[in-house]
């Protein structure tokens, strides 16, 4: 029997994203050496507002994730890997407008940072 996924409607469910996202993260063999000096229980909470900025509205986000990321040693196939994971998330979880908002989010969110840490290949 196939279970009834729900939109991501509100805080709840991006803590859920949230979580289940960076869980994943933390067992990847590409992503969790990258991610092992983050303080989880202080990351978290960080990354629910950013999100539920971004998805609800709810201007609860402070900060530049860019300038976060530009000192990390990643290349494209790390941003190839953590939209995989992303996606998957959201397919396992949530079904509906604002899920497939996110997918678009994560996908511009991850363009914009591999052209600003100049990685994207010259065409």
């Amino acid at each position: 029997m196939d279970v009834v996924k729900k939109d991501i409607e509100g805080r709840k469910e991006i803590e859920i994203l949230v979580n289940r996202f960076y869980d994943k993260v933390k067992a990847d063999t590409l992503l969790a050496p990258v991610f092992s000096h983050v303080n989880w229980p202080a990351h978290l909470p960080v990354m629910y507002n950013f999100w539920a900025s971004a998805l609800l509205g709810d201007q609860s986000y402070r900060g530049n994730p860019l300038q976060k990321h530009l000192p990390l040693a990643i290349d494209q196939t790390h941003f190839k890997q953590w939209l995989f994971l992303f996606m998957e998330t959201i397919d396992q979880n949530f079904s509906g407008q604002i899920a497939e908002e996110a997918k678009q989010r994560a996908e511009s969110i991850a363009g914009i940072f591999q052209f600003r840490m100049g990685l994207m290949e010259n065409n």
